[in-house]
Formats: structure tokens, C-alpha cells, sequence
């Protein structure tokens, strides 16, 4: 179960990555195909435009390859008695899996959440044990699982 919300995961931020670079590259190629025209202050408006959705672009694969670097440091994580990142926990209230935050996914008619450790779920959620509960907007879980 575990390995197959791991890859879900990672077609997740393979597809960011895709996205982010496609997205600078269409930034770029737009960038360079600008031509100086006679209205001086249009072109330097629309350069630095272009050259704001490049950064903007940039920063989004940066921050894709970062997450893809932390999914990447869980593929050989054991199972372990505490909550850590790499572990899936089974919840009364949900399902999480601790790794990138990478939303809802659905598996085998099933709800889980990958999120990230630095997320406040997942700060709750380290550390934890089965039989532990705690409270997170105004719900009680208690770990049934850690995996």
C-alpha cells in the first residue's frame, strides 16, 4: 500500500516538474522573441513581464525538484513503532501518508492525504505511536496504524 501511494506521489511531482519546465521554457522562448519595437517603453514593460514569469517559473521548479528530492530520500524507509516521515498512519478520522504535500489520493476505493511533515497535520502526527490521539481543528484522531 505504502509503495503505491510512493508513486502515486511521484507522478504527482513528476507532472510539477513537467509543468514548471514547459512553463519556463514558453516564459523564455516568449522572452526572446521579442524585438525592440519604437515604442521603448512598451518593450521594457513587456521584458520585464517576461522576465517576471520567468523568475515565477523558476521558483516553481525549484520548489517541484526540492519536493521531488524529499520523495526521493523515502523509497527505502522501513517501517518503524513512530510516526516519521515515510510512514503511512491509519487514523479513526483519516488516512496519511507522511512525504510531499501532494493532496488527496484515491487507492483502492480508499482516501489518503500525502502531506508533508512540516505540514501542521504532520507535525502533530510525528513521533506518535499507535493507541496516541491528538486534536487538530476540532477533531480527535487516534492512530489505529503505523506503517
Amino acid at each position: 500500500m505504502k509503495s503505491q501511494l510512493y508513486q502515486l506521489c511521484l507522478a504527482f511531482i513528476e507532472q510539477r516538474v513537467n509543468t514548471a519546465n514547459e512553463a519556463l521554457q514558453q516564459a523564455q522562448e516568449a522572452s526572446s522573441d521579442d524585438t525592440k519595437s519604437s515604442a521603448g517603453d512598451k518593450f521594457e514593460t513587456g521584458r520585464e513581464m517576461a522576465q517576471q514569469d520567468i523568475n515565477r517559473n523558476k521558483q516553481l521548479l525549484a520548489d517541484a525538484q526540492q519536493q521531488k528530492a524529499v520523495l526521493l530520500g523515502l523509497v527505502d524507509v522501513v517501517e518503524a513503532e513512530k510516526v516519521r516521515s515515510g510512514s503511512l498512519v491509519i487514523t479513526n478520522n483519516g488516512n496519511f501518508y507522511i512525504s510531499i504535500s501532494a493532496g488527496q489520493l484515491q487507492l483502492e476505493g480508499k482516501t489518503y492525504f500525502a502531506i508533508s511533515a512540516a505540514s501542521p497535520i504532520g507535525k502533530l502526527l510525528l513521533g506518535k505511536v499507535i493507541g496516541e490521539q491528538f486534536s487538530f481543528n476540532g477533531k480527535t484522531y487516534l492512530i489505529e496504524q503505523v506503517q
